[in-house]
């Protein structure tokens, strides 16, 4: 058996680099050097709360926005091949026992014959950049649940990493009124060099007022609103969300892709009224590839903001869990 470097919760707030044995590769499955990984707030949430949804029997593997190079395939795996550059994709195998987690020198990935879960990326194609498909796909998705065009108008609350990469995708699909509002003077400067046409503050600015500056304002039935068509709500505040229900305009489209542990109160006399449409968004595009398609056609590399090697984990989980500057922080397994 082979032993890799591996990041696992073992109880709420306790994380550990263990050194751990990874399963024999059996016909349908595949073992990846990890070259690079992301962490991510979904990362910090397991950690905090001692696994997916708490301790269970063994210690939780973590580690899911990762790319690398095929080390072995079993016999019926066709799609790819050994020496091959992936991503992998997330499926419900990763992070979920002792043998696989991306935070790893190496992943096992299980039934990999059955497709879509490892995908080939262009040979020019940083591994650290194709690290950041799996978040570039939840930001897509979060864009597609909007269901806007070109002309619309277009908010997006948050700008961390999925924010960002919300951004993205709606500027590759040819929209250029997007305003995106953070409190990070970092994310916000992130925002527009990935496509935003302007940011605001809403430490210092105030935000539905600047809104209705740069959208114009449309009638309501008492009063008006900003004309602001399409939300993403990114931020994971309650009171953001709060807000964009009771002060978006009518038949305005509402994604909602940030995590909200705790009930947030809707007015759902605002939804009626006005008939908003609220989607939640926790998935990927149908085409996974269509992350890394993106990765080809922009440059999405100012996501990266700070890169530790694994060794350095704890610290790289300090940044990512005590400032609200970075983007996206990436973890190196190897010289890529």
């Amino acid at each position: 058996m082979t032993s890799v470097d591996q990041v696992r919760i073992h109880a709420p707030g306790q994380v550990s680099l263990d050194r751990v044995e990874l399963p024999e590769c059996g016909p349908r499955d595949a073992i990846v050097d990890v070259h690079a990984c992301g962490i991510c707030g979904s990362d910090l949430s397991y950690i905090k709360l001692g696994g997916l949804a708490g301790p269970g029997g063994e210690p939780m593997a973590l580690g899911h926005e990762l790319a690398g190079v095929v080390r072995t395939v079993g016999a019926e795996v066709t799609d790819v091949t050994p020496g091959q550059r992936v991503v992998v994709h997330p499926a419900e195998e990763i992070g979920c026992g002792s043998g696989e987690g991306g935070l790893a020198d190496a992943v096992f990935v299980r039934n990999a014959a059955k497709g879509g879960r490892l995908f080939g990326i262009p040979d020019d194609m940083p591994l650290t950049i194709a690290a950041l498909a799996e978040p570039v796909a939840v930001g897509m998705h979060a864009a597609e649940q909007l269901h806007v065009g070109v002309d619309d108008k277009v908010a997006v609350f948050g700008c961390g990493p999925i924010g960002l990469a919300a951004i993205a995708s709606l500027a590759d699909r040819g929209l250029t009124d997007i305003v995106a509002i953070d409190l990070s003077e970092t994310r916000r400067g992130l925002a527009k060099q990935l496509g935003a046409s302007e940011t605001l503050d809403p430490a210092t600015q105030k935000v539905w007022r600047e809104l209705e500056r740069i959208h114009g304002t449309a009638p309501l039935m008492f009063g008006h609103s900003a004309a602001t068509t399409g939300f993403i709500e990114a931020s994971g505040s309650p009171k953001v969300l709060t807000d964009i229900i009771d002060r978006a305009g009518t038949a305005a489209h509402i994604s909602i892709v940030a995590l909200h542990y705790n009930p947030v109160p809707v007015n759902f006399l605002n939804v009626l009224m006005k008939e908003l449409v609220i989607r939640g968004s926790i998935n990927y595009p149908e085409r996974f590839s269509d992350a890394i398609e993106l990765l080809q056609r922009r440059d999405l590399s100012p996501m990266i903001t700070n890169q530790f090697a694994l060794s350095e984990i704890d610290a790289a989980l300090d940044v990512l869990s005590g400032s609200k500057e970075c983007g996206k922080v990436m973890i190196e397994m190897r010289p890529v």
